[in-house]
């Protein structure tokens, strides 16, 4: 081998080596990606955006982390705020809430407020309970304790056992809309923490007597009727004719500064043609809708 020869090879090998390390190293290189977006909050609203999420995150192009299948009190409302005001440029982040937010609240919390749909309230007893349809101020008579027997209703004779979930207790609207004070529920009453308590102590006691939101998925196990009311079924279509008088606005909410993927994420949900088909599913009133009928 010429001497020539030699010193050509000998670069080659180390052309090859240098060429080794610069693809090993862009291979070991860690691969720049946008980081998650997290959502939290009450699980009502919480169902939306879990039922869209393959349809935001297209829209979006990221990743969607999201909090807000347990419906346990302390895990609701106020963590779609916490988790709100978490925001930053490293960590993007937005809520929901189940209940309306007063301009007041939202400005001195500095939060940006983002309604989605009106949700009717179920009122729901025990699927032995013979009853099917009851008036509105029935409705607020047995949660009063104005009514506590069944055959006053003209049903069996046997005492209501009142189940009730009474969250958000300073904001209005929820539960507010069948009884607007706390003190205004009779004192003999199950108070449950949790949707899915409300559903097990309903199934649970034939005489019961109870209310949940429209989104809330009952399972094959639970044994619960959902009641008209004055004859009214809880339904989008009878929420926009203001016939069925119990209901709760879901919102999302973000602090002043949301980015723009959060706010593409919120108004698929407000305006695209996918929410309509959840809308459907549950009964929701989608926002459009909802703020030609009720005033803000």
């Amino acid at each position: 081998m010429t001497r020539r020869l030699k010193k050509q090879l000998g670069a080659g090998v180390v052309l090859l080596a240098v060429f080794a390390m610069f693809v090993g190293e862009t291979l070991a290189a860690p691969v720049q990606t946008k980081k998650v977006i997290t959502g939290a909050g009450a699980h009502f609203a919480w169902v939306i955006f879990d039922s869209l999420k393959a349809d935001l995150e297209k829209v979006s192009g990221r990743t969607i982390e999201l909090h807000g299948r347990n419906s346990t009190l302390g895990m609701g409302c106020n963590a779609g705020i916490k988790t709100a005001l978490q925001n930053s440029p490293d960590k993007e982040t937005f809520g929901f809430v189940c209940c309306p937010l007063t301009d007041k609240e939202a400005g001195s919390m500095k939060l940006r407020v983002y309604p989605l749909a009106l949700e009717p309230i179920y009122i729901v007893v025990n699927q032995a309970n013979p009853i099917s349809d009851i008036s509105a101020e029935q409705v607020r008579g047995v949660m009063r304790g104005d009514l506590v027997n069944w055959k006053e209703l003209g049903g069996a004779d046997e005492p209501i056992v009142l189940v009730t979930r009474l969250h958000c207790k300073k904001r209005s609207g929820h539960w507010k809309t069948i009884l607007p004070d706390v003190k205004q529920f009779r004192q003999q009453r199950m108070n449950v923490k949790s949707a899915a308590d409300m559903v097990q102590r309903v199934s649970d006691f034939k005489g019961s007597l109870g209310h949940i939101g429209s989104t809330w998925t009952f399972g094959a196990q639970s044994r619960l009727k959902v009641l008209s009311v004055d004859g009214v079924m809880p339904t989008a279509e009878n929420l926009r004719l203001k016939k069925y008088p119990f209901y709760r606005k879901l919102s999302a909410v973000t602090d002043n500064h949301p980015s723009k993927d959060v706010l593409k994420i919120i108004h698929e949900v407000q305006t695209g043609p996918a929410f309509h088909k959840v809308a459907q599913k549950y009964h929701l009133l989608p926002l459009q809708e909802a703020q030609e009928t009720y005033a803000p």
